[in-house]
């Protein structure tokens, strides 16, 4: 019986000791407690992006998950289905099991972005999260990742994007000549 009161003991203080890890060291180290795990099909995901960084220095994988029903819990939100057809330019996201609506704002703005990353100022590997919302960055709108070593930017552009690299202008030629 005592050894079971003491092992009980034990097990009771090594995960209070594991809690503290999580919540203390881990981002004070600029670690995550749980490495991200990647989807496994694109119909988990609201948005995937798969590139590289400022001409291969680094390479970016970024995913955004379906958020579960908020109302009836059971089914992850997408674009309203008619027909058999999703309707990519709807302004709600809608619930299939229980046809809950909520704004497409609203319900961008409480989603996550997950990145995995090679950071193009440091070359190391990471991973990090953000808002699902474009910022500006460099005049371009894009998602930004902080990498967790260099706490050096990484922005998740739209597709065919550059960022504008500051103090190099383009010279506007004069053809009045």
């Amino acid at each position: 019986l005592n050894i079971c009161v003491v092992s009980y003991i034990t097990i009771i203080n090594f995960r209070a000791y594991n809690s503290q890890i999580e919540r203390f060291i881990y981002p004070s180290l600029g670690l995550s407690p749980m490495p991200l795990k990647e989807p496994s099909s694109m119909g988990e995901c609201i948005y995937f992006s798969n590139r590289t960084i400022e001409g291969g220095k680094g390479k970016i994988r970024a995913w955004v998950y379906r958020k579960l029903c908020p109302k009836c819990g059971k089914a992850k939100m997408g674009k309203p289905v008619e027909s058999g057809h999703v309707k990519i330019r709807a302004k709600e996201y809608s619930c299939p099991s229980c046809n809950f609506t909520e704004e497409k704002v609203v319900h961008e703005e409480s989603l996550t972005l997950e990145a995995m990353f090679t950071c193009p100022h440091c070359k190391k590997e990471g991973e990090g999260t953000t808002l699902y919302k474009r910022k500006t960055f460099l005049g371009v709108p894009s998602y930004v990742v902080e990498c967790p070593h260099c706490k050096g930017k990484i922005p998740v552009t739209k597709k065919m994007k550059a960022p504008k690299k500051k103090g190099s202008e383009e010279k506007v030629s004069d053809d009045s000549e």
